[in-house]
């Protein structure tokens, strides 16, 4: 359970309305519980999958797929992927997704978005920051629940990140009483997911370890959970921005994008921001088609320069030319189970949960990884298996009838060990060297989302002459390097026959492969780069002997308090600070 109480009383135990709402930075659902039962409930345009989208044209709202709509023809009234702008300050946000919608704006160091929210043409234009956007989507998503409960929803259980900090949450419950709507708990996205599975008639409850693998649109959350005469507990958490559903998309939109040009050449369609917009709403529905069956049609009216484009492609190219995707995922799941000082023959079951989890080959990959008597919980292994775009949702819901009955006092004094999280760190702490070019380095010592407490210990050399060695201590994040290509040169007319020769066969035998060598060349490099972040100490050792060593230690307590010990390998004493 969230340590943030909600910041207005709430109605009465007997007179709540209570529903389950996962909020996503893509997509969102509402859940609600009849019969002992949770079921995703669609809105008013019959989405179970609301796209977290806001936009605003002559004054009217729209949201969900409607706004999604609107991202090719009205971005600049279009609010998107906002959710994880929540309780953030600006400087520390990642606008990447917002390329194609409105960007987010540094309002006195927090996030907001500039959009035309009324009517007329001489209104001026709005400034909202992003938790007044949340509050509106939150109402929204209130009012589809109320219409289809036929009473207004009250209360609700919102699932978050686990990765989410106390002031995110602090701001999700202050955007949430907004909306006039009581929280009663934030729930940990993996817990609701164990417990939509654990909460059916057939499942028999056991004590078990599960890997919950949340594979999102922008964003992928693995968490390995251990579940103990029904109580759950997380070991370890890991939380990835490059291995998501968007990274899908950006591989068809290349891949149509590049046919595109074979055919109309020079004319590059991800260079004009509404192509683009078409290229990745196609490119998301082809992938949603691939998931389902073995082919897919891909068409877009006036791509670019008022061409119309139409296209197909079979599930094994996709799976191809995606390889390197679907393989993140899974390392991404491999590290978690490693981070939990766990073998994979521990593991129990994985959980596929977001939308990006209906894609077959991630399951089969997994399936591969994990030994015969792990259970893949997905729909591509199992008939059974829940829906996994409205697992969270399910699970959000289940717990508010569980809790509704209860006063708000009461919930609040109760932890339930369903909804703990152990404490970890949200940065890395490292050691900052200098390379020979002169350049600081930052080499990790903690990684980020290790649970505490943790102690580590890294080993520093000092000049091979020996002399006082300075010791950097700060705190790191990782950030995605993007390497473009450089443009090919033309081959020279007169080269030498034979080697053109041999260029041709090699050109022959690419095309007969998945992958051409154009193809390759053509590929972005990106690769994750350390960040160094606040220095949080530094310590000098002097009179480091020749060719000797530096013992860096950092131990981080379960109160997240930091202590550092720095000493000469062998020698006596050190220096050794609390911060």
């Amino acid at each position: 359970m969230s340590e943030t109480k909600p910041q207005k009383p709430g109605p009465a135990p007997g007179d709540r309305a209570a529903i389950g709402i996962t909020f996503g930075n893509s997509n969102s659902s509402i859940a609600v519980t009849v019969d002992d039962k949770a079921e995703v409930v669609a809105n008013e345009d019959g989405d179970r999958q609301i796209p977290t989208i806001l936009s605003y044209i002559d004054g009217e709202e729209y949201y969900g797929q409607q706004a999604k709509a609107f991202l090719v023809r009205n971005p600049k009234n279009t609010i998107a992927y906002f959710r994880d702008f929540l309780g953030k300050d600006f400087k520390s946000i990642d606008p990447t997704h917002n390329h194609a919608s409105v960007h987010p704006q540094d309002v006195d160091g927090t996030v907001a978005f500039t959009v035309k929210d009324k009517a007329g043409e001489d209104d001026e234009p709005s400034t909202l920051p992003v938790s007044e956007v949340s509050t509106r989507y939150i109402r929204r998503l209130v009012t589809a629940a109320s219409e289809y409960l036929g009473k207004k929803v009250t209360s609700a259980v919102i699932t978050v990140p686990t990765n989410f900090t106390d002031k995110q949450k602090a701001a999700l419950v202050a955007a949430a009483n907004a909306a006039d709507l009581e929280v009663l708990q934030l729930i940990s996205e993996p817990v609701a997911a164990v417990l939509a599975y654990d909460a059916r008639p057939e499942a028999e409850i056991k004590d078990k370890i599960v890997v919950v693998a949340e594979l999102g649109g922008t964003r992928s959350d693995v968490a390995v959970v251990a579940s103990r005469g029904g109580l759950y507990t997380i070991l370890a958490t890991a939380h990835d921005y490059e291995f998501a559903g968007a990274a899908l998309d950006k591989i068809l939109i290349d891949h149509f994008a590049k046919e595109f040009m074979k055919r109309h050449p020079g004319a590059d369609p991800r260079e004009n921001a509404r192509s683009l917009a078409k290229l990745k709403l196609e490119s998301e529905a082809t992938k949603k088609a691939l998931s389902i069956g073995n082919n897919a049609s891909f068409s877009i009216e006036s791509l670019s320069e008022g061409i119309d484009f139409a296209s197909t492609i079979n599930r094994l190219r996709y799976e191809t030319i995606a390889r390197n995707v679907l393989e993140g995922f899974n390392r991404l799941v491999e590290s978690v189970v490693k981070k939990a000082g766990l073998d994979v023959l521990d593991v129990d079951e994985v959980i596929l949960s977001g939308g990006t989890s209906h894609t077959p080959r991630i399951a089969t990959n997994l399936g591969s990884i994990f030994p015969s008597s792990t259970t893949i919980l997905a729909p591509a292994t199992i008939l059974t298996a829940i829906n996994p775009s409205e697992l969270l949702a399910r699970g959000a819901a289940l717990q508010a009838s569980l809790i509704q009955e209860y006063e708000a006092e009461d919930i609040d004094q109760s932890i339930h060990a369903a909804v703990t999280t152990v404490p970890h760190i949200t940065n890395a702490i490292g050691v900052v060297s200098v390379s020979e070019s002169g350049d600081e380095v930052f080499v990790p010592v903690v990684l980020p989302d290790t649970a505490v407490p943790a102690r580590r210990t890294v080993y520093v050399a000092a000049p091979k002459a020996g002399g006082d060695v300075l010791v950097k201590i700060a705190e790191g994040n990782t950030h995605i390097k993007v390497t473009k290509p450089e443009p090919k040169q033309a081959a020279k007319p007169n080269g030498n026959s034979k080697a053109a020769k041999v260029e041709d066969a090699d050109d022959s035998d690419a095309d007969e492969s998945d992958f051409s060598e154009d193809e390759e060349d053509e590929e972005e490099k990106r690769e994750k780069v350390w960040n160094i972040g606040a220095t949080l100490a530094e310590a000098a050792i002097r009179g480091v002997k020749k060719g000797g060593k530096v013992e860096v230690t950092i131990n981080v307590g379960a109160d997240l308090g930091v202590t550092i010990t720095t000493r000469e390998v062998g020698a006596k004493g050190g220096v050794r600070g609390v911060l």
